[in-house]
């Protein structure tokens, strides 16, 4: 089992619209690629992190299963859609995926 986690960093003042984004995309894209069988949750820096950070953690049984629902999030035009949304609201370069075994 591993856990998929995508980081990202608000540009300041704009925190909460990237939550709503993200919400936004959890319910309207994600769930149609499978997200709701990935466990997903939504975090934001609070107490020893970045107030600024925001993560989706996705919970996977493979590498297959992420593979998968890489390739079909990016076939979807509302995916691609909404990554130009977000993109304004979002520090460059901060966006990174990082996948961690459960042990």
């Amino acid at each position: 089992m591993f856990v998929a986690r995508w980081h990202i960093d608000a540009r300041f003042g704009h925190k909460q619209t990237v939550i709503e984004l993200m919400q936004r995309w959890l319910s309207d894209v994600g769930s149609k690629a499978g997200t709701d069988r990935m466990e997903p949750k939504l975090l934001t820096g609070s107490i020893g992190a970045q107030e600024s950070a925001l993560e989706v953690d996705h919970t996977v049984e493979s590498l297959a299963q992420l593979e998968s629902f890489f390739t079909a999030i990016g076939r979807t035009d509302a995916h691609r859609q909404w990554g130009r949304d977000l993109e304004p609201y979002v520090v460059s370069g901060s966006p990174v995926w990082k996948i961690y075994r459960v042990i």
